[in-house]
């Protein structure tokens, strides 16, 4: 019967969603180069956490590295000049990958989005009466940056997201772009995708911070995997982001691209080995080098920064618009068939955090679960249930707080008490503390789709979704989460 049940689903969604048909490539790439998922019974919906690879990147990577002899490349021997040719490869392969001039912009390597975001916050030139505009659907890295803005003095401020959408008040946003401001030093962050919602803002943005004064860090982690970005188009300042979202391999590498007259604003607080031409001891003096390099700390990841260019001709290959597409079908389906179940009342059975159509908005998607009586079944115990079935999804907080204590209806007030004191407070002590108080999380679900995302995937959390229909809520799994909930950079 669910076999029937699937068939039948599968030809509906291709009459509703008619450019499905034309990502049928994309089956074909699943069933040669993450075989893997299928044979293991994987259904994967993490992609906004962690792409996957093909095996044949790693195949090409392995074949590449037993025919290679790659050494430190701060020299100038073979071995060395061999590591530099590749990374300099790798950066032409980078800027012409998102088309950006390389008479504009440079990329700089770094571990991940985060290390990227860290780079811009502690070097960003804030003084007293400077300004950092950045929007409460943020990653937590970017938030940081508040930190480093603080301890100079600049001045901090949000800007809100209205629910049920989860889009930015605009008029706020504008009005703060556009005020006349004695301030010499602006920096306004925000990211192109939100890695909570999966609203997509607006790029626009870009040009007008840009004409009023202001620099801007786009925040594209969440977006490249499954959207062009066009940096010839588009003129943001800064912009992180992390390979292993973009093509799954290797993990532990992202990439700051920066455009040269911005970096040139940046003053580093610090200076390492590779990031100077000279120093000395006893004259407590140094000349940092210019451009990427005196960003690059340490010997970089000559062994694995090659792989980046091989999982950048492979995204060439198979065509982000192919991805796009696909993305876009199977979220505009499940957004539809989740929004209808409802409990044999007529309750619904899922609220969703963000746009309930794909109009701006990416291939994530953020929910919570509720029983017939309107109680909210805690996210922990609904990826303790999913994890039976072998689904991955994931459940927490997202490292982006700001969108989820508006998509909550979370207060100030109600936040308060768990920074009352010096003492840390938990995660879990958190989620506690909300529902005890209010029946409140600060937790959600979360699905997302990515390069070979299939009917089946989606089809396969419809069916578990109806697992929840007309059922009390579980009790909760004992000791399902630590720390911060999903850490993503």
């Amino acid at each position: 019967m669910v076999n029937s049940g699937r068939e039948s689903a599968r030809q509906k969604f291709i009459e509703d969603f008619p450019t499905f048909s034309g990502t049928v490539a994309l089956d074909g790439l699943r069933a040669r180069g993450y075989s893997r998922l299928d044979e293991q019974g994987h259904v994967y919906l993490d992609y906004t956490g962690g792409g996957l690879y093909d095996v044949e990147q790693v195949r090409s990577h392995a074949e590449m590295l037993e025919s290679t002899v790659l050494g430190n490349p701060h020299s100038t021997n073979p071995t060395s000049d061999a590591s530099g040719r590749l990374i300099d490869e790798l950066r032409t392969s980078v800027l012409e990958f998102f088309n950006a001039d390389p008479d504009e912009y440079v990329a700089i390597f770094t571990a991940n989005a985060t290390g990227a975001i860290k780079l811009v916050g502690e070097a960003y030139p804030f003084a007293p009466g400077d300004k950092y505009l950045l929007t409460f659907d943020n990653h937590n890295s970017v938030n940081g940056i508040r930190e480093f803005a603080r301890a100079k003095g600049a001045e901090i401020t949000y800007v809100p997201v209205v629910p049920p959408e989860l889009r930015l008040e605009e008029a706020f946003l504008r009005e703060q772009l556009t005020a006349t401001s004695t301030a010499e030093h602006k920096l306004f962050a925000y990211p192109a995708q939100s890695n909570m919602s999966g609203v997509q803002h607006p790029l626009e943005w870009i040009n007008l911070a840009r004409e009023n004064g202001w620099n801007t860090l786009l925040d594209a982690a969440a977006f490249v995997p499954t959207n062009g970005l066009d940096l010839s188009v588009w003129k943001p300042d800064f912009v992180p982001l992390s390979f292993y979202k973009m093509f799954g391999y290797p993990t532990g590498i992202g990439a700051l691209i920066a455009r040269r007259e911005a970096l040139e604003k940046l003053d580093r607080p610090w200076f390492a080995g590779g990031t100077i031409t000279i120093s000395s001891v006893q004259a407590e003096r140094h000349y940092m080098a210019e451009g990427e390099a005196a960003f690059e700390e340490g010997t970089p990841n000559y062994a694995l920064l090659p792989a980046v260019i091989i999982g950048l001709d492979h995204l060439r290959e198979v065509g982000q618009g192919m991805i796009h597409d696909r993305v876009g079908a199977l979220t505009g389906w499940l957004l539809d068939q989740l929004t209808m179940m409802r409990h044999k009342n007529g309750s619904h059975l899922v609220r969703i955090y963000g746009p309930i159509n794909t109009e701006a908005r990416g291939g994530t998607i953020a929910l919570n679960f509720y029983d017939p009586d309107g109680r909210l079944i805690d996210h922990r115990a609904v990826e303790a249930l999913a994890n039976r079935r072998m689904i991955s999804l994931r459940t927490g907080c997202f490292c982006n707080p700001g969108a989820g204590e508006i998509a909550h209806g979370l207060t100030e007030a109600e936040l308060a008490p768990a920074f009352a004191d010096q003492e840390r407070m938990t995660f879990e002590q958190f989620l506690e503390a909300l529902e005890r108080d209010g029946d409140k999380s600060a937790g959600s679900v979360r699905v997302s789709l990515g390069i070979v995302s299939t009917f089946d995937d989606a089809f396969a959390f419809t069916d578990f979704a109806r697992s929840f229909l007309d059922q009390p809520a579980p009790r909760t799994p004992e000791s399902t989460v630590t720390g911060e909930d999903a850490i993503e950079s």
